[in-house]
């Protein structure tokens, strides 16, 4: 099995952005989801309100986050220093809430022009706790970014084609792998092997992994991530095919156990 594709989105929500490597902390690829943009009383704003967000590139360098999206100018954001923080909440269901640092007025209009919505965007300084203790079945503690559940999300190229050919047998068309917005994609494995991974080790390269349990989707999958139209599937072949414990999973959980860097072509193996 190789690795054979790496993603990161550096706002929740926004268009990832593809390399040929990254770097792993505890927390997930570097610079992964540590901005995101919230309503006004805290509360994360997703592609499940807000699918135009798929218009959004983003990307972070030295001069800060340069912001883009057709129809509207370009943005460098700096990353926010010696501001108050506020607390925010990934979503509205969850209790926990985890101190991000305002990015400031005109990063909230350029969003707010793209959104039609009063928003604003903040910055996770530091990981934090924003899952509740025993939500999960194995918890990384407080080395998480914004992400919805765990540090970070593989998928399989094989499990990609059989879902492939489950939808073209219902008379859909196949959609490919961005629609599940995975940060790390194996090539090699048989269709849904990563279900018999979870609580295992996982090496990738030279980087330990703790694959921790399989992904459960959303209406997200649902949406087209190059124009934001929305759709039924292909949530609804999976709910037929991969429904388990109520649950309707595509992908695999993933807890770096060290820092480190993965690159395409890397070997991935099972560690014990």
């Amino acid at each position: 099995m190789r690795l054979s594709g790496i993603t990161t989105y550096p706002v929740k929500g926004c268009r990832g952005l593809v390399h040929g490597a990254a770097a792993v902390r505890p927390w997930g690829l570097n610079d992964d989801r540590r901005w995101m943009l919230v309503d006004a009383e805290g509360v994360g704003v997703t592609q499940r309100e807000a699918t135009s967000l798929v218009r959004v590139h983003a990307r972070p360098g030295p001069d800060g986050l340069l912001l883009r999206a057709d129809g509207h100018p370009d943005l460098v954001v700096p990353e926010p220093t010696d501001v108050t923080p506020v607390p925010v909440r990934t979503f509205r269901w969850r209790v926990l809430t985890v101190d991000a640092l305002p990015a400031g007025p005109a990063a909230d209009a350029w969003f707010g022009a793209l959104l039609d919505r009063p928003v604003r965007l903040v910055r996770l300084a530091r990981p934090a706790r924003h899952i509740p203790p025993g939500d999960r079945k194995y918890d990384p503690g407080d080395q998480v970014s914004f992400a919805d559940a765990y540090p970070v999300l593989l998928a399989s190229t094989a499990s990609l084609a059989a879902l492939g050919d489950w939808l073209a047998a219902g008379g859909a068309q196949p959609v490919p792998m961005t629609r599940f917005r995975p940060n790390l994609v194996v090539d090699g494995a048989h269709a849904w092997a990563e279900d018999e991974w979870a609580g295992r080790g996982l090496r990738i390269g030279a980087v330990r992994f703790r694959a921790a349990e399989p992904s459960a989707r959303c209406l997200v999958i649902t949406t087209d991530q190059e124009t934001g139209v929305r759709g039924r599937e292909p949530l609804r072949t999976l709910a037929r095919h991969r429904n388990i414990d109520r649950k309707v999973l595509f992908g695999l959980n993933l807890v770096p156990l060290e820092a480190g860097e993965v690159k395409l072509g890397d070997p991935v193996e099972l560690a014990d």
